[in-house]
């Protein structure tokens, strides 16, 4: 969490100094490590029991779509304190839709040229039209799985952050502070989302852009009782503000 007092070095020191002489330096410090500010409350909420299935990912798993406190993953907009807590992306298993189709595609040829449909056809038409089928077919398979891959949806200890991935030219990227989420709630329907543990997280929020939704995301119970639990760490931390 950003700092609430700024102040140089020389500042500090000179602080330091005038508390040792006043004798209320040790005072200070036992309120402070009391108080738990000197730990991040992202890391108290890591080893809760409720996450005990979970294990903080470290190196670098591309094709994952559920990373749980992931080692070396950074974006843009990506603060120096900011820590990420969940990386996010479609359950795997959503994509098998386009690879059907896709591997239907590159048969089309194939079965065309068995049934000898185009057998009027000049070599050098039938060459052209392969190359141009085959062209397309690549085409979509690869905006597929580049529509999969980069919409990703990012939990850190300070916000969520929704990245969508329109095409090569376009995405959209909205963002909301965790103190800003009102309401978060997980829905999970039908055998193969139950089978396999995916479903939708939907989230309100009092930022400019009012809802969330991860769609089709692995794990979404827990994915839930993260953010409830780093919304009421914020709300905590708000509060012991204020007091301070």
């Amino acid at each position: 969490m950003p700092d609430i007092f700024i102040s140089s070095k020389n500042n500090k020191k000179e602080d330091i100094k005038d508390n040792k002489e006043s004798g209320s330096f040790v005072e200070e410090k036992k309120i402070k490590t009391d108080r738990g500010f000197n730990k991040p409350p992202v890391e108290e909420i890591l080893k809760r029991e409720a996450y005990r299935g979970l294990h903080p990912m470290q190196g670098k798993k591309p094709l994952s779509s559920f990373l749980f406190s992931p080692d070396g993953i950074n974006f843009e907009t990506m603060e120096a304190e900011e820590k990420v807590v969940l990386f996010l992306r479609k359950h795997l298993i959503t994509n098998i839709p386009w690879i059907f189709v896709g591997l239907l595609m590159i048969l089309v040829p194939t079965v065309v040229s068995a049934l000898s449909i185009f057998d009027s056809v000049p070599a050098n038409f039938k060459f052209i039209f392969v190359l141009i089928w085959y062209l397309i077919t690549m085409a979509y398979i690869l905006e597929s799985f580049l529509t999969w891959f980069f919409n990703v949806y990012i939990v850190t200890d300070e916000r969520i952050i929704d990245i969508d991935f329109y095409n090569l030219i376009y995405k959209e990227v909205s963002d909301a502070n965790i103190d800003k989420i009102q309401d978060v709630t997980y829905k999970m329907g039908g055998v193969i989302r139950t089978l396999f543990n995916y479903g939708d997280v939907l989230i309100q929020t009092a930022s400019e852009v009012p809802n969330f939704d991860f769609l089709a995301v692995p794990k979404p119970d827990m994915i839930a009782r993260v953010l409830q639990d780093l919304r009421m760490e914020e709300q905590q931390e708000l509060v012991e503000g204020r007091i301070r």
